[in-house]
């Protein structure tokens, strides 16, 4: 009783207990990394070149890129139209705005994504107290109503109880009616091969008789006197 008790209480606990917990349990928001990986002409990472050394060699990635460019290039895949040299300029005008601009513009962002985050964490806590709060009133009313529910859980059980055995009852029927069935079909097939067999032998039996010509079984009498007759004489 007592086991199921604890099962039953753990099983009714309230959203609020589980919303408290991930609340409390969860943890706080990683910091941003200073710096970001190491990269070459500004925009290549290094992990580029380190995966052709073992192959090329340290200029084999250097030479790959520019084979790939002047081969697009060459086959007009890539074609450098008025637009190119747009976008050219505007590449360029970016990473100087990039450049510029970005350490200030990353030091304003993070200063109100923390403020941001400092607004959030200070309502996860109220909402800890007030769930907290609601969890204690929860477990009251738990205490109270888990006569009751235990007293539901039994006769669930019992139910449960009183199924399963129809269940098998009816599970060993099934077996038995077909057990029988197959019980005849096999004893009918033993039958069939019984009379086939004694069928095959009389016909085996008949045949041989009917192919025994009158001269054949004249001959066979006779040497049978005459074998009489030697086992007379010995016997003397």
């Amino acid at each position: 009783m007592l086991s199921r008790a604890v099962l039953l209480s753990a099983a009714k606990k309230p959203a609020a207990l589980v919303l408290a917990r991930g609340a409390a349990t969860q943890p706080d928001r990683p910091k941003r990394p200073e710096h970001g990986g190491k990269v070459r002409l500004g925009f290549l990472p290094e992990e580029w070149f380190t995966f052709f050394y073992n192959k090329t060699g340290v200029t084999g990635p250097y030479v790959f890129g520019a084979g790939l460019m002047t081969y697009l290039c060459s086959k007009e895949i890539y074609i450098m139209e008025h637009e190119y040299y747009n976008g050219l300029s505007l590449a360029i005008m970016v990473v100087f705005a990039v450049k510029k601009f970005g350490p200030s513009l990353a030091a304003y962002l993070d200063k109100e994504v923390d403020k941001i985050e400092d607004e959030w964490k200070e309502s996860r806590e109220n909402n800890i107290q007030q769930l907290t709060q609601a969890i204690e009133d929860e477990k009251k009313e738990q205490w109270r109503a888990e006569g009751q529910t235990m007293l539901m859980q039994a006769k669930k059980e019992n139910v449960a109880l009183q199924l399963e055995a129809a269940y098998r009852e009816r599970a060993m029927n099934a077996y038995l009616e077909v057990k029988k069935r197959l019980d005849y079909q096999v004893e009918r097939q033993n039958v069939d091969r019984r009379i086939s067999q004694k069928h095959m032998v009389d016909w085996i039996v008949n045949n041989v008789v009917k192919s025994i010509t009158p001269d054949q079984e004249k001959e066979n009498l006779n040497k049978c006197i005459a074998d009489l007759g030697a086992l007379a004489a010995r016997s003397k």
